[in-house]
């Protein structure tokens, strides 16, 4: 489906350019959105700045990686569904390839000691990483009083409750839509505009005929799998999960991680906390969405549990599975709503729930940074009763000395130098093998 006569991208300049942006698409969402903005509106002026910033408000609606959905937006804009799949696709696959390698190569490292010193380093520097988006995303988000109430509310309902993310954002969201209805000002919500007319044309068979379709593509493979290994196979469960997470991954990539770690390592057992902070690590380090980390999991995952399959093919197969039910949704939400962008912008309640997941996701990022803390600064780390739930604890005589100066170190290195994410890993993995040699 076009939306414009007069095309200015061919298709092959549109792979193109998709193409360059898959391979340099480092700096999490924030700089990859400021990256496309610079070269397809201001550069090549393919779409105007208003377009952009209502389809980039329309992605912040949706489940998943908002600059991943951008991009596939921005294909779909310029040449309809063909545009969409291959600006989406370029987007993800680069990155995608070099976390598969960057797994592989971590199973390997844990028997090389010298590869093991580089992860302890890049684990202790996701700490100082965690932070500063905590500290950015809660800058931007808490705005007024109430949506502070709201991140510390969804911060104990976590950390103490052990409440499911699932619900706690599905509570937010409901939060928000009455907020957004009696209360407006509460979160500070502009008055939106009048609706906007549908769609010409059937909108809704529009939106049921892609969900269908895109739907079965997301299935796809689930059913495969049920049919021949069947529910308790972990690529079934793998599948299950993160089909899950796709469906709940509002606010970015660092919402959804607290969730996906603690599941991961305390429910299903694939990995441990701190290689879930390995694997964070490595993620900062590829280009493409930052949701690849969830590819790590289950490289591992079923790399640990191959049967009937090789281990080296069980997890590679885990991992292509997780990015298909991870990326394969966010093709549905686009080409499913794209066509109602305005109409969906005027939607008070809408824009309501959006702010109060947004405030809520600070919450979540401060219990994952806490989660990660823990996990990394000290060898063991047990739970104390608070009376209502009960909290993560260390044991203060296991704390890590090294980790905790490598982290330290990254923080002065993020805050007081201004150092990007790619050098202050690099140093601090060097910093993590030379430790390793001096203690052999």
């Amino acid at each position: 489906m076009l939306v414009k006569d007069t095309n200015p991208a061919t298709l092959g300049e549109l792979t193109r350019l998709f193409g360059k942006i898959g391979l340099i698409s480092f700096g999490g969402p924030a700089g990859q959105i400021a990256l496309m903005h610079e070269e397809v509106v201001d550069r090549k002026k393919w779409v105007s700045e208003e377009e952009y910033l209502q389809a980039l408000n329309l992605c912040h609606l949706l489940p998943g990686p908002e600059a991943q959905q951008l991009a596939a937006w921005i294909g779909w804009r310029l040449h309809g569904t063909l545009g969409g799949l291959i600006a989406g696709l370029l987007f993800v696959i680069p990155g995608a390839i070099v976390m598969l390698g960057l797994s592989a190569l971590y199973v390997v490292s844990m028997q090389v000691d010298w590869l093991q010193g580089l992860f302890f380093g890049i684990k202790a520097a996701v700490l100082a990483i965690v932070l500063q988006a905590l500290l950015r995303i809660g800058g931007k988000a808490l705005t007024t009083p109430a949506k502070r109430a709201l991140a510390v509310i969804a911060f104990i309902a976590l950390f103490a409750l052990h409440i499911p993310f699932p619900i706690l954002i599905f509570s937010a969201a409901i939060v928000g839509a009455v907020v957004a209805w009696k209360a407006p000002d509460w979160f500070a919500l502009k008055p939106v505009e009048a609706r906007a007319a549908a769609p010409s044309g059937h909108w809704l068979t529009h939106v049921a005929k892609t969900v269908g379709i895109w739907g079965v593509v997301w299935a796809a493979p689930m059913v495969a799998i049920l049919l021949t290994l069947g529910q308790e196979h972990v690529l079934w469960k793998v599948g299950s999960f993160f089909s899950q997470l796709a469906i709940v991954t509002f606010g970015g990539a660092y919402a959804v991680l607290a969730y996906m770690a603690q599941e991961a390592v305390n429910g299903f057992g694939w990995l441990s906390a701190g290689e879930m902070a390995d694997g964070l690590g490595l993620a900062e380090t590829t280009p493409g969405p930052l949701i690849l980390v969830t590819q790590f999991v289950g490289f591992l995952a079923g790399f640990r549990a191959p049967a009937p399959f090789d281990p080296w093919a069980a997890g590679v197969l885990a991992a292509l599975l997780t990015t298909w039910v991870t990326f394969a949704p966010c093709f549905l939400w686009i080409f499913a709503l794209a066509p109602l962008m305005e109409r969906m912008r005027s939607i008070a309640w809408l824009q309501g729930s959006l702010a109060a997941i947004t405030a809520a996701v600070v919450g979540v990022i401060a219990n994952l940074s806490i989660w990660f803390a823990l996990h990394v600064l000290f060898r063991t780390v047990g739970e104390l009763d608070v009376g209502i739930g009960s909290i993560w604890w260390p044991h203060w005589s296991s704390l890590d000395l090294k980790a905790l100066a490598i982290g330290l170190a990254a923080g002065g290195m993020l805050f007081g130098l201004k150092w990007g994410i790619i050098r202050t890993l690099a140093i601090c993995a060097l910093a993590g093998l030379a430790l390793g040699a001096v203690a052999a």
